[in-house]
């Protein structure tokens, strides 16, 4: 066990916890990029989806689980501008301070650090997250400590507290600032997911995989609630402290976890609970589960990779992904596939056929990353030994998101060809298959035919509210959409009018009526949208501010008044 010194003040150390500084969606000299924006959807799923492109922020989970699980007073500034992190440090004498980042914002993490040495220079300052992994951080940004993997138990034992004591989990939305095709969503009650983080680390281990070396790599991970029992007691109070009725789960393999999974079936079945799942897992593990069992268990979501044509990886070896996702969304079950882009064998001649293939699944919604070695994998290890990485002084660190260039020399593809290649595939992905938020309302409408008879009032439930939206949300937003495609790309606009003709169909009158009525509002929001995006506009979130009971005891006034957070524990 690593060997973690105590501050001086143990638990009476004032902390403070933040993010790095916005705005994120715009090019700066801080690393930030227009095309790398702080919205996971339309930076690496819909990004060529224009005004249909799927917008929405995700909190700081990690530094939100940090500050339930710590005895110290604790403040949490997420999203905040350069100006109001300055003014946080100037209008209070914390004696820690935590700044997470990604590697991309590195700039960001070095100006914030070099701040708090000016406005608090008896400051502790503590970096953690995927930043951490970047070789030679220590010695670029003015840091104490460069914390590696998860961060509860080791702030826990910083702060001389007991860093094995179960986990609190907080209440979060799972995403805020929700909008397509110019309408907004609500980020409350029951119409959202709560997050719900069971655990840390992936087991698979695949070798390009931040995430999996950041918690150790290859087979190991960390569970915050071991068994079924503890989860459930978790996701019951977060539906009573939220209202909620669906989670997504992040957890890099959900379903791996037999045994809690399982149980956790046995006791949704128990108290009759008819709870959505959103849920990332591999395919060969998808496919260990009878889909009677991913029915039941509420799973309606899977975030899967596909990774690409003939890939290696041993969690796709003998399994046909095509017909795997086909079967999956005819039972309800929406598919968020996920392909690779530059794997080794990928040249100019062959990468139209490595497009097509991905294409060629209709997942309801299709994320594209570059393959390209993150410090810390295993990936970047094996090019560090072949001395294939691009020296540093040959990129900006802002620029290797995935999603724009290679960090290394590519056996086949030129320099520059990668962003052509990775463009082309959402664009296709878009022109063959639509917009992704439409999409999942053939998958809705599959499972809404199949289980809306179900024995089980559960499952029928579920499925029943899943629907709602084809009563009118999907027929106007189908619509409008037949209406956008119709000189733009006719194929498609069939494709979108056969679908709403079957939404018709089974939905009756109403939906017949609220398609041109309701239809007409969403073809004119859709457009503004579409003037606003073309005309530069960007979203950013706002900022967050919040503290904790021993915090908000602690400090009698406020420059700017904080919310208070919110967790509930297992029973």
């Amino acid at each position: 066990m690593e060997l973690i010194p105590v501050h001086p003040l143990g638990s009476r150390a004032k902390v403070l916890l933040t993010s790095v500084f916005g705005p994120y969606g715009r090019d700066d000299d801080y690393g930030s990029r227009s095309i790398n924006p702080m919205e996971l959807y339309q930076n690496q799923v819909t990004r060529a989806e224009g005004p249909f492109s799927l917008r929405m922020f995700h909190r700081s989970w990690g530094i939100m689980l940090i500050q339930a699980n710590i005895g110290a007073p604790c403040t949490l500034l997420d999203f905040p501008t350069l100006d109001r992190f300055i003014r946080e440090l100037r209008s209070f004498t914390y004696d820690i301070v935590g700044i997470s980042s990604i590697l991309t914002n590195v700039e960001k993490v070095k100006k914030m650090c070099s701040l708090v040495r000016e406005h608090l220079p008896r400051a502790t300052i503590v970096v953690g997250g995927h930043i951490a992994n970047r070789p030679g951080l220590a010695r670029y940004v003015d840091a104490d400590y460069i914390v590696t993997g998860e961060g509860v138990r080791w702030f826990r034992r910083f702060l001389g507290e007991d860093g094995d004591q179960p986990i609190r989990h907080p209440l979060i939305s799972s995403a805020i600032g929700t909008r397509t095709m110019g309408l907004g969503v609500r980020n409350s009650g029951r119409e959202v997911a709560a997050t719900l983080i069971p655990s840390v680390g992936c087991p698979m281990g695949c070798n390009f995989c931040a995430t999996s070396a950041m918690f150790g790599g290859k087979g190991k991970f960390i569970n915050f609630y071991e068994t079924g029992d503890e989860l459930f007691s978790v996701m019951c109070g977060i539906e009573q402290g939220m209202g909620i009725r669906s989670f997504f789960v992040m957890d890099e393999n959900f379903l791996l976890h037999k045994k809690r999974a399982l149980r956790l079936l046995e006791l949704i079945e128990e108290y009759g609970k008819s709870w959505s799942l959103y849920v990332f897992s591999s395919a060969h593990v998808v496919q260990s589960y009878p889909i009677e069992q991913l029915v039941r268990l509420g799973i309606s979501w899977v975030w899967m990779g596909l990774e690409g044509k003939n890939s290696r990886y041993a969690k796709l070896q003998g399994i046909d992904t095509r017909v795997l996702v086909r079967t999956l969304q005819s039972h309800g079950i929406r598919v968020l596939g996920s392909s690779i882009i530059g794997l080794e064998e990928h040249t100019p001649d062959n990468i139209d056929e490595v497009i097509e293939h991905a294409v060629s699944h209709a997942s309801d919604f299709h994320q594209f990353m570059l393959y390209t070695p993150i410090p810390g994998t295993a990936l970047y290890a094996e090019h560090l030994a072949s001395k294939t990485l691009l020296d540093p002084s040959e990129y900006q660190e802002g620029d290797v998101h995935g999603q724009f260039i290679f960090r290394h020399r590519h056996p086949h593809i030129k320099r520059g060809q990668e962003t052509e290649f990775i463009l082309k595939a959402f664009r296709r992905d878009f022109e063959v298959n639509g917009p992704s938020v439409l999409r999942i309302a053939r998958t809705v409408l599959s499972g809404w035919r199949r289980y809306k008879h179900h024995a089980d009032v559960r499952v029928r439930n579920r499925f029943a509210w899943e629907a709602r939206n084809l009563v009118v949300t999907f027929p106007a937003t189908l619509w409008a959409a037949r209406r956008w495609f119709n000189e733009r790309n006719p194929a498609l606009a069939r494709k979108l009018s056969g679908l709403l003709d079957e939404i018709k169909r089974e939905i009756g009158i109403k939906a017949r009526l609220v398609a041109p009525l309701a239809g007409r509002f969403v073809w004119s929001t859709l457009r503004r949208e579409d003037k606003r995006l073309k005309a530069g506009w960007t979203y950013e979130p706002p900022t967050f501010y919040e503290t904790n009971e021993p915090m908000a005891r602690h400090r009698s006034q406020w420059t700017f008044p904080p919310a208070p957070i919110k967790w509930v524990s297992a029973a």
